[in-house]
């Protein structure tokens, strides 16, 4: 009865952690450059000195699917859409580098170029900032070119390049806030075979009717692990009634 107990709870646990992540791919179906979470299940070991107990149902979001979503085309002069494996450097909330398919980018007032949820885009001189222009253009190998407000010349000017990487090869994890970055730290060196499409935006990769399924069958596994703890509950009553001493 320990056992059953134990065990549904461990599968409760890990079916929590498959609805969340299934939640989360849910409402993040229409956000650019998405990429689906993974979850699924691994040992993990119950151990101590003396005895090698069980082995537990562990779930959690081990990777994403890195396969492309559908690309959209804008016409808007920042948006971007990343060819093959390529992906944007950032910079991420805690300074250090890392890296999205996010193309919706964005230029503040003070010339920063920033992601659609904030992030820093990088250029190969640091964080990307573009001064007053009329016109800006994004090359398809990462070239930034502008012409400079006011200029009557015509002439574009290079004034960066996107930090554009590729992650082939090489080990990376996705965080919570959906950048991704290399596992156990470090950076991704930079790829000049990465390729862009100005103009155009890649969506996210999220299935939603998949999505459904998977969540309808989170919700009745939970209720079979229901079961099993009233189950367990009626056997650990009916044990402790045969149990009981008859009343002379």
């Amino acid at each position: 009865m320990d056992k059953m107990i134990h065990s549904s709870l461990s599968a409760m646990q890990g079916i929590m952690a498959r609805q969340t992540a299934i939640a989360n791919n849910m409402a993040n179906a229409s956000t650019t450059g998405f990429r689906a979470e993974i979850v699924n299940a691994k040992a993990k070991h119950l151990s101590s000195a003396e005895l090698d107990s069980r082995a537990m149902a562990h779930e959690r979001v081990l990777a994403a699917d890195m396969t492309s979503g559908s690309v959209t085309v804008t016409g808007r002069a920042l948006d971007i859409a990343l060819d093959g494996d390529a992906m944007l450097s950032v910079q991420g909330p805690d300074g250090e580098p890392a890296y999205t398919r996010r193309g919706d980018l964005q230029l503040g007032e003070t010339g920063l170029v920033t992601t659609g949820a904030g992030d820093p885009v990088l250029g190969e001189g640091g964080p990307l900032i573009i001064p007053p222009a009329d016109r800006i253009s994004i090359a398809k190998d990462g070239d930034v070119w502008i012409l400079p407000q006011g200029d009557t010349t015509g002439q574009m000017q290079q004034i960066d390049r996107l930090a554009l990487v590729s992650f082939t090869g090489s080990d990376i994890v996705k965080g919570n806030d959906n950048l991704f970055r290399v596992r156990d730290g470090g950076a991704l060196p930079a790829d000049a075979d990465a390729r862009l499409t100005s103009g155009s935006l890649e969506g996210s990769n999220v299935n939603m009717t998949a999505a459904l399924v998977d969540m309808i069958e989170a919700s009745r596994a939970w209720q079979t692990q229901v079961k099993l703890l009233s189950t367990a509950k009626d056997i650990d009553s009916s044990g402790a009634s045969l149990m009981q001493l008859p009343n002379n």
